[in-house]
This record gives C-alpha cells, sequence and structure tokens, in this order.
C-alpha cells in the first residue's frame, strides 16, 4: 500500500518539484502549478459513489497531460485509477493509494509533473546523465 509520503519521495526526485499543503491536504507543484494533490472526497462525492464503495483515503489526484491521456490512463490502469464526476472534462486522475503498485505511482507522478513543468526543464530531465 502506497502512502502519501511515497508521494512526496517520488515527486521530490523531480527537478523544482515543491510540497506544499492547501486546505489542510498536501499537494506537490512544479513551476507555480499542481500536478498532484491528496484529494479527500466530499458529501457530494461520497453521495455519488451510490451503493458502489467509496475507495478508502487516501486518495492522489494527478494531472494528465490532456483528456485523450486521461481517458488512456483510466483505460490501462484500471483499478488503481478512476475518476468523479467532478473530474468530468478535466486532465486528472484519481488514484487508490491503497492498491497502486510502486512502479505505477512512480509513472503517474512523474507524468504529472511533466504534464505542468516548464518544457525546458521536461526536456533537461529527460536527458539527464545521458538516458532518455
Amino acid at each position: 500500500m502506497a502512502s502519501l509520503d511515497d508521494v512526496a519521495r517520488v515527486a521530490a526526485r523531480f527537478p523544482e518539484a515543491v510540497e506544499g499543503v492547501r486546505r489542510g491536504t498536501r499537494t506537490w507543484s512544479v513551476a507555480g502549478r499542481t500536478f498532484a494533490w491528496e484529494r479527500p472526497f466530499s458529501k457530494a462525492d461520497v453521495k455519488r459513489f451510490g451503493t458502489q464503495p467509496v475507495p478508502p483515503p487516501p486518495i492522489l489526484a494527478v494531472r494528465v497531460e490532456d483528456l485523450g491521456e486521461k481517458e488512456a490512463v483510466l483505460a490501462t490502469h484500471a483499478p488503481h485509477v478512476f475518476t468523479i464526476p467532478h473530474f468530468e472534462g478535466f486532465p486528472a486522475v484519481l488514484v487508490r493509494l491503497a492498491t497502486v503498485p510502486d512502479p505505477l505511482l512512480a509513472e503517474l507522478v512523474e507524468e504529472g509533473w511533466g504534464a505542468l513543468a516548464p518544457r525546458a526543464l521536461v526536456e533537461q530531465w529527460l536527458h539527464r546523465d545521458g538516458d532518455g
């Protein structure tokens, strides 16, 4: 089971990633843009689950490049990622930290960072030490 501390460790690997707190929840941003954040469910969110079980916290929201990428991530990585009506039309997925494997968590956090980091910073990261 992954934790928010695991998210923090992964996010810290990326250049200029900054951890913060907003409305009492943890966030990770780059260049002033939030790419991952703890996402508790509101009462309205819980109600929309109806008879379906509500995923246990903590839940992580992670940005993706665009809505096409969101659909691809949802199709490829269910049941570890999902969405809710509040995120309809928004390029982000929700991650069940209770079930997500470590390599997938790292991949999703990197994708979120890469979606919002300045292009030059992403290029630098991709070509570090001859990797890429």
